[in-house]
């Protein structure tokens, strides 16, 4: 996957953080590619050891809270989820982001209810881990001082030696990404809060952006349980509103970590597109609260729901049953590094270089044995490719091979056009022959080539 790529590609360009995110998942593909070598087995390696300890993590974490059969079913409804799956198999922040707020709910757990202060500095180190792999982490704080305001029997631990020295404990751990923002005149926080607060106050009321996100949700959690914990989502809101009355302390901690992301983001998707994976910490203590509720024959229902949804995704990964007209898809890549790498002996002593934000450009990196270029070469802002270094003055005088993928795909023929964004950087450019995707005989991924002459690095006028 282009998610794969990108990420591969924080880990060769080490760094105190990254644009987009934190660089932990970055960190995590370094350390195994430097064990185990490059390759997508060893991309795919990281994504499911990291995933399996969280899973270890989850089960160790249930049974603070459930009895033996409960936690097995806990367990269930986690392994059996498509969320879990997603994590296993694609590199992105949210796998060790998972991991460690597992194990920062341990911590907590064990440091509230036990007052021990090895476990608020252990739950200090873990909540900083977290946030050094997604920003999202920061519910961990929010959850923690929601549980200790609200719960009477340990409100007395907010400000306590532990719970101060935890949050600094975080602070410290996370110092790296909040130096390099500070360095880079926090560019990522600014990226991840104010850009996108932005989008979701300059637009107006989004229905089906709210149905989407109830869509995707349906298939990440296995669509009996997410209705299940839906269901009984509003029967505790109901329950505990109308009676003004909290729920025990076992309940409310885990309801603190759940019930601020869940709610939160759905909120949030009737003005702007929630993301399949921004809700999935939520559900690291959801789905244990939800087991103290749920049935076997819900359990029953969720698990052959599952068998049913992973064999058919199953089909569809090995054999490409229903083409994506998407570039997040994993079908075709290395084709297209194959067939680039014999386009460029045509032209030799080109660049290569991409403009689709990072896709094309970091499976190119990828696959490819040369250094690929992003969009900045022809002005736009490239995510983390705009803070790697690049002199792009090196370039100028020199020809190149624009790669551009054809998402539509409504002929195997040439576009008969030359992109705009091209003409005030290079004398001329030409288009040559399309690469085209196969499968059994039909095409299934298109992307367009120009070979552009004499890049200059300052446009034209």
């Amino acid at each position: 996957m282009p998610q794969d790529a990108y990420y591969y590609f924080y880990g060769q360009h080490l760094a105190l953080s990254y644009f987009d995110h934190p660089g932990m998942i970055g960190y995590a593909l370094r350390l195994f590619s430097e064990i185990f070598g490059q390759s997508a087995f060893v991309v795919k390696l990281t994504d499911f050891t990291l995933t399996s300890f969280t899973l270890i993590a989850f089960y160790n974490l249930s049974q603070l809270f459930l009895s033996k059969q409960k936690q097995q079913h806990a367990l269930v409804l986690m392994s059996t989820s498509v969320m879990l799956s997603i994590l296993s198999i694609i590199s992105t922040p949210d796998v060790p982001l998972l991991l460690f707020w597992t194990l920062s709910l341990i911590a907590l757990h064990k440091a509230v209810f036990n007052n021990n202060f090895k476990q608020w500095l252990l739950a200090g180190i873990f909540m900083g881990l977290a946030f050094d792999s997604k920003y999202t982490s920061i519910f961990l704080q929010f959850g923690l001082v929601a549980f200790l305001i609200l719960s009477k029997e340990h409100r007395k631990l907010l400000f306590s030696k532990g719970f101060v020295t935890a949050i600094i404990v975080s602070v410290l751990t996370a110092f790296p990404v909040l130096y390099w923002n500070y360095q880079h005149n926090f560019a990522s926080f600014l990226f991840q809060s104010t850009q996108r607060a932005e989008s979701v106050t300059s637009f107006g009321l989004k229905p089906l952006s709210f149905l989407g996100t109830v869509g995707h949700e349906l298939l990440i959690l296995i669509p009996a349980l997410f209705i299940f914990v839906a269901i009984i989502t509003f029967k505790t809101l109901k329950k505990h509103l109308l009676k003004w009355q909290l729920p025990n302390a076992s309940n409310l901690f885990l309801l603190c970590f759940f019930l601020p992301t869940f709610l939160g983001f759905f909120g949030i998707s009737f003005f702007y597109w929630v993301k399949i994976n921004w809700l999935m910490p939520a559900y690291v203590s959801g789905l244990i609260f939800t087991s103290i509720y749920i049935s076997k024959k819900w359990i029953r229902v969720n698990t052959i729901l599952a068998i049913i949804i992973h064999i058919a995704l199953a089909i569809e990964v090995v054999f490409y049953v229903v083409p994506i007209k998407s570039d997040d898809t994993w079908f075709g890549w290395e084709e297209l590094s194959q067939n680039v790498e014999n386009i460029q002996k045509e032209y030799p002593n080109t660049f290569i270089f991409s403009a689709d934000n990072y896709k094309t450009t970091a499976i190119l990196n990828f696959y490819g044995n040369q250094k690929v270029y992003a969009q900045n070469v022809i002005g736009k802002f490239a995510l983390h490719f705009n803070f790697i270094g690049d002199d792009l003055s090196k370039l100028n005088g020199k020809d190149g091979l624009f790669i551009d993928s054809d998402r539509r795909i409504k002929s195997d023929a040439k576009s008969g056009q030359i992109p705009k964004e091209l003409r005030p950087y290079f004398s001329a450019v030409t288009e040559v022959e399309p690469i085209l995707i196969k499968h059994h005989g039909k095409t299934v991924r298109k992307f367009w080539v120009y070979h552009a002459t004499n890049y200059q690095n300052i446009p034209k006028n």
